[in-house]
């Protein structure tokens, strides 16, 4: 759903920077690697800690390298299969490192021990769930079938958490946290079960006719 914002961010807010990171030489995949760094340093350094708007701030700042290098590879003809490999392998680790900070967050917090144990446990969830959302989609692709779709795609669960998390600090209403947290691993799981299904109806077509196009022809 926030996808389509990509285009109009890196192409107009943010090309500035895109034009200054190319004159200075900076290649796409430095700019991700950086970002990436920058992304998990956030999460891992400040949700612990709890300072919760701190971290996202600080994650904010470095997630726009996600917009920043696809259109730099883009404008510079650097555009290559291992470019693709690069980013899509480092935003997993960087979605880990943000749910998994919030995870160290309930694990070390809580007047109430109930709610934050409950609460680690589903933000372990939500970084599973999301963690198998991009696998069941690559992996359906490497088969030559098709498991895109669903409700929680990359960017809305990203934008969603840091948003929510950032709100939950500044206005001391953890509820919005929570809220968020229960709504993505409710979206995740519909999500990967909705793509485990759409394969499977593929794939069962798709034997159903080789097994046609190889059967004996009948006495």
């Amino acid at each position: 759903m926030l996808d389509r914002f990509k285009e109009f961010w890196a192409g107009t807010v943010l090309h500035p920077v895109v034009r200054l990171f190319i004159r200075l030489g900076i290649s796409p995949d430095a700019v991700t690697l950086v970002g990436t760094l920058g992304v998990a340093a956030g999460a891992l350094v400040f949700f612990p800690q709890g300072e919760l708007l701190i971290g996202v701030l600080f994650i904010t700042a470095f997630v726009f390298s996600d917009l920043i290098d696809g259109r730099m590879a883009r404008e510079t003809g650097r555009v290559s299969k291992f470019g693709a490999f690069w980013d899509s392998t480092l935003d997993r680790i960087g979605d880990g490192a943000i749910f998994g900070g919030l995870a160290l967050y309930f694990a070390g917090t809580g007047e109430d021990q109930g709610d934050s144990y409950l609460y680690l446990c589903v933000t372990l969830w939500c970084l599973v769930m999301g963690s198998v959302t991009s696998y069941a989609r690559a992996r359906a692709e490497s088969l030559g079938m098709d498991a895109k779709g669903g409700i929680a795609e990359r960017a809305d669960r990203l934008v969603s958490i840091l948003v929510m998390t950032g709100l939950s600090a500044i206005f001391d209403l953890p509820i919005l946290m929570y809220v968020t947290l229960w709504a993505l691993a409710v979206a995740s799981t519909y999500t990967v079960v909705f793509r485990v299904l759409k394969v499977r109806r593929q794939a069962l077509a798709a034997d159903a006719g080789t097994a046609g196009s190889t059967g004996q022809p009948e006495a």
